[in-house]
């Protein structure tokens, strides 16, 4: 079992809200209204955590390591969204999400593939490490900066223990795994094709609900990340950059293959489909 060590891995490094965070530091001047605003959108979003944990246990029911890891991080997404809250309700009360606003973003995800949902939440937490590494750069208010840096070390710390039941899953079933990885780097790697950020959160998940079937789409403002993205923290093609070089770099060590490229990995993934035909 996986789920043991990265138990104790994640909590020999585990923060604690109320004494590594420097609430005493705080700076009013250096906090505007709209800065406030975002926290209260990623406040929301992390709370999130709680329909993908459901989704996760529910696909999972055959798997009980991970679905112990999930434990810790629901844990670990849902302290995410209590320190902004908590952020929020010491230094701008009015703007804390209200218990309804938190709890329109959970709703029921219809069943996907267990290997490519896995996929594709290790790219989202390499994506929001750096989404908060981006914002904490963008703030000047020293404690929401130390928040999002605490955050985005967290996210990078998930998308470790993802990227070990990965490594399992090639283990016990091979290039079944190779297909569904590769598939889904594929789709999350073409970001700058597209021209929209790709993140579990944005991404539809209910056909009966559709269109309002994005975490994105049941926020206040549902074209708020685009927004903080483009013309706020201004993730821009170089940081997009590192994201897609970062998926890429792990899935060369992944599958033990020399992926340096959005191309490399769509010709590997087409020699998988030769070979499997």
């Amino acid at each position: 079992m996986l789920y043991p060590e990265i138990f104790k891995s994640l909590e020999r490094v585990r923060w604690n809200m109320e004494d590594d965070v420097p609430w005493a530091a705080f700076d009013g001047a250096r906090l505007s209204d709209e800065q406030a605003l975002t926290v209260k959108m990623n406040a929301i979003t992390e709370w999130a955590a709680l329909p993908a944990t459901e989704m996760f246990l529910r696909d999972n029911l055959d798997d009980s390591d991970f679905s112990a890891f999930m434990s810790v991080w629901f844990f670990e997404e849902q302290k995410h969204a209590l320190a902004l809250i908590e952020y929020l309700r010491r230094f701008r009360p009015e703007l804390a999400p209200t218990e309804a606003e938190l709890h329109a973003v959970r709703f029921a995800f219809d069943p996907a593939p267990p290997l490519e949902t896995l996929m594709l939440h290790f790219c989202g937490e390499i994506r929001l490490n750096h989404w908060y590494r981006c914002a904490a750069e963008w703030h000047s208010e020293p404690v929401i900066r130390a928040i999002y840096t605490l955050l985005s070390r967290d996210e990078a710390r998930h998308g470790g223990a993802y990227l070990q039941y990965m490594k399992r899953a090639i283990e016990r079933l091979g290039d079944q795994a190779r297909a569904a990885f590769a598939k889904m780097g594929v789709l999350m790697a073409a970001s700058m094709r597209s021209g929209k950020p790709l993140h579990p959160t944005n991404l539809h998940v209910n056909e009966t609900l559709f269109p309002h079937d994005t975490v994105q789409s049941r926020l206040p403002d549902p074209e708020w990340l685009e927004r903080w993205l483009s013309e706020q923290i201004r993730f821009d093609r170089d940081w997009e950059k590192k994201v897609i070089d970062m998926i890429l770099l792990n899935l060369s060590k992944l599958l033990d293959a020399p992926i340096r490229t959005l191309q490399d990995l769509s010709r590997y993934r087409k020699r998988l489909g030769a070979s499997a035909a």
